[in-house]
């Protein structure tokens, strides 16, 4: 039974500034989802009878990339990550269920991360009516630490470019990588959910609301790229210390552009007690928050007196891969 395993991500600078062409920076998790295919007598998606409508991002795949008309599948799905927090579930899943058919088509050949990263970016374009960045599959396919951005970014190593037609025009983007040094092992991050979703959409449409009534906050997505840059350099020098002073500093200019909420700033003033630094992650209004820190027990706890649900993870797990 073929089976592979793709991890979520979580954002660590970059969100929103990465709309108007400035990178953003992501990092592989611990937590993913996991999927496995075996042959049946009829299609099934975790014991139910599959709705090919109700998986667009599954169906994509099936159907416009490997065009498989074998018998039908089995198909088991197994998520550690909460859904539609901004961990990148479905990008997850799409990774894992396209490691999976592939495994499944191609017994015994290597998987190429690269080829899969543009398969699901495929599969979540096709979901969201052609409107799709690459972050998620991109962290997801390779892991590590992910640079995304619609041009090279200094420190880093480039990968691959990807491109998509939006309803809005074309877009390009480049993937880059940031190496990890080892010394950085000892720090955890911890996330902490806030118990509502993510409304990307609407954050993105909000924020360009606020910025075209006050073209003063523009300002802010320029300090949010400062902030990306100072703290790759940082992450790239294994400085703790001011990777945290970076995620702090993000986290106020997100606060200025008003996708931060109450329970939100609570979870990350009591996860600060205990931590290098921390700041939402994602496109806000809700999904989670992000810590880095040396005491993630404790700074799950203070998440918890918060009202949050904490999840801890090192930094840049592994990227997609059979089981």
């Amino acid at each position: 039974m073929p089976s592979a395993f793709a991890p979520g991500k979580c954002i660590l600078f970059g969100e929103h500034a990465v709309v108007f062409g400035h990178p953003a920076v992501a990092v592989a998790i611990d937590q993913g989802v996991r999927v496995s295919v075996e042959v049946s007598d009829k299609w099934k998606l975790e014991g139910s009878s599959f709705e090919p409508s109700r998986h667009p991002h599954i169906s994509h795949i099936i159907q416009n990339i490997f065009q498989y008309t074998g018998p039908p599948l089995d198909i088991d799905v197994d998520s550690s990550l909460f859904s539609a927090a901004g961990m990148g579930s479905s990008a997850a899943l799409s990774n894992a269920f396209g490691a999976a058919m592939y495994a499944y088509l191609n017994p015994g050949e290597k998987l190429d991360a690269v080829m899969l990263a543009k398969m699901a970016h495929s599969a979540e374009a096709s979901a969201q009516k052609g409107r799709a960045s690459p972050t998620d599959t991109a962290t997801s396919a390779l892991g590590g630490c992910v640079v995304v951005s619609g041009r090279a970014v200094p420190g880093t190593r480039h990968v691959f470019d990807t491109s998509l037609k939006t309803p809005e025009g074309s877009r390009k983007w480049a993937i880059n990588v940031v190496d990890i040094p080892p010394r950085i092992g000892d720090a955890w991050l911890v996330i902490g959910y806030s118990g509502t979703g993510s409304p990307t959409g609407r954050m993105v449409a909000k924020v360009a609301k606020l910025i075209s009534e006050v073209p003063d906050m523009m300002e802010e997505m320029e300090a949010i790229a400062n902030v990306t840059r100072a703290g790759l350099v940082a992450l790239s020098a294994g400085n703790l210390e001011g990777l945290g002073m970076a995620m702090d500093a993000c986290h106020d200019s997100l606060r200025k552009l008003k996708v931060s909420n109450n329970k939100l700033d609570r979870m990350v003033s009591a996860a600060r007690l205990h931590s290098l630094g921390a700041k939402l992650t994602g496109a806000g209004g809700g999904g989670c928050m992000v810590a880095l820190t040396h005491e993630p027990t404790m700074v799950s706890e203070a998440i918890e007196v918060a009202g949050g649900v904490p999840l801890s993870t090192r930094l840049g797990a592994e990227g997609v891969r059979f089981l």
